[in-house]
């Protein structure tokens, strides 16, 4: 992807802060998968928080789930065209249901723990039925913001805050009415983007990188560097969506703030590498000489070493104190973007001299402060 950076000719000795005003970078994200084997205790304790069982119905309900996925595959290719759906109930998901419109195949579902239900509508026809509405999805009102196959209720749903502009959407979608419920329904879904360190961020015409996903009590959002916007200012995304507010600021003298984001946005204890996500585990000081890499919306993942903490700078909007010097490039747009040592978060991109083609040191303001003064906890792996 091109990117428009602003380099300044003959300045390599020059010491500057790392902001850039540029056209979108849009960075690639990465989710991971969990490994299989036996259920995780944090998935067992998230459970029985969530559903309101306790550890060992949580246990054993992932154990009849497991059991029941490879019952109704087996019910499916026995019922062929007549396959209705089916669905778990129950508090440990010990019931599993398989529905059928052939009265006489129901006969056939048989088994412990496995019911069968004589259905009107096939999955097929249902599913066709919501083709015909995602065919028409262009001409649904914002009142109409979803509609799903219900196979407990042998039904499409499609839900809608105004059930009378749902009602006239389905009519003039060409979809089978008969098979369509219109529930209301005040549930307004939108998007959610991850928040990541490295990933870049905009104030108006300006771009920086987030540093790390922090939470203040129970409002997430990021921290950054001080000279990337002032309390009040807004941010949107990577992908230009909008994303939060700076809630403090503080430059010079130090340079770091803290961003609160909107729902929009999910706080993650990532940190974008070369060739995937760095988990973020904690924050504890690595000592000079030190292996340390950052991440930027500019110039990605690069490294070097701690080479002097404690160091004082002095820009041309004044003089930042208690920054640390390393060897690992930076050039403006990367200002903000995380510092992390293995898997400790260290610091934020403040500024720095040279570039990454010749080379060149940079500083960063830590993290550790920026989390004390603002009342901040890092979000960690």
């Amino acid at each position: 992807m091109l990117r428009r950076r602003t380099v300044t000719a003959g300045c390599a000795l020059a010491i500057s802060v790392l902001t850039l005003t540029a056209a979108p970078a849009i960075a690639d994200r990465e989710t991971a998968a969990a490994p299989g084997g036996s259920p995780a205790p944090t998935m067992l304790d998230a459970m029985s928080r969530d559903l309101g069982i306790s550890k060992e119905q949580a246990e054993s309900r992932l154990l009849n789930e497991s059991r029941a996925a490879g019952t109704e595959a087996k019910f499916r290719d026995k019922l062929g065209a007549s396959y209705a759906g089916a669905w778990l109930s129950g508090p440990t998901s010990a019931t599993l249901t398989i529905a059928t419109t052939d009265a006489a195949a129901a006969s056939t579902v048989t088994g412990t723990g496995v019911q069968a239900k004589v259905v009107g509508k096939s999955l097929s026809q249902l599913e066709a039925t919501k083709e015909a509405l995602d065919k028409a999805a262009a001409q649904a009102p914002a009142s109409t913001p979803m509609w799903y196959v219900d196979v407990a209720t042998n039904s499409v749903v499609v839900a809608s805050s105004q059930p009378a502009e749902a009602e006239a959407f389905v009519a003039a979608s060409g979809a089978d009415t008969s098979a369509i419920r219109v529930e209301r329904s005040a549930e307004a879904p939108q998007a959610y983007y991850d928040l990541r360190g490295g990933d870049a961020f905009y104030i108006g015409g300006s771009r920086c990188s987030v540093g790390f996903s922090v939470r203040r009590g129970s409002t997430p959002g990021f921290v950054t560097a001080g000279h990337c916007g002032r309390a009040g200012n807004t941010t949107t995304g990577f992908n230009r969506v909008a994303q939060g507010t700076f809630q403090g600021s503080s430059f010079p003298g130090n340079d770091y703030a803290w961003v609160a984001v909107n729902s929009n946005w999910v706080p993650q204890p990532w940190v974008r590498g070369s060739s995937g996500n760095v988990i973020v585990r904690g924050s504890s000081v690595a000592g000079v000489g030190s292996s340390i890499c950052r991440s930027g919306s500019t110039t990605g993942w690069r490294c070097g070493t701690v080479q002097q903490l404690n160091a004082s700078v002095r820009y041309s909007q004044g003089t930042v104190s208690g920054l640390t010097r390393t060897s690992a490039c930076a050039e403006p747009g990367d200002s903000g973007g995380p510092y992390i040592s293995g898997n400790q978060a260290q610091g934020v991109t403040s500024g720095g001299s040279g570039n990454c083609s010749s080379g060149g040191t940079t500083y960063f303001q830590p993290v550790n402060e920026i989390l004390s003064a603002y009342g901040l906890t890092l979000v960690t792996g």
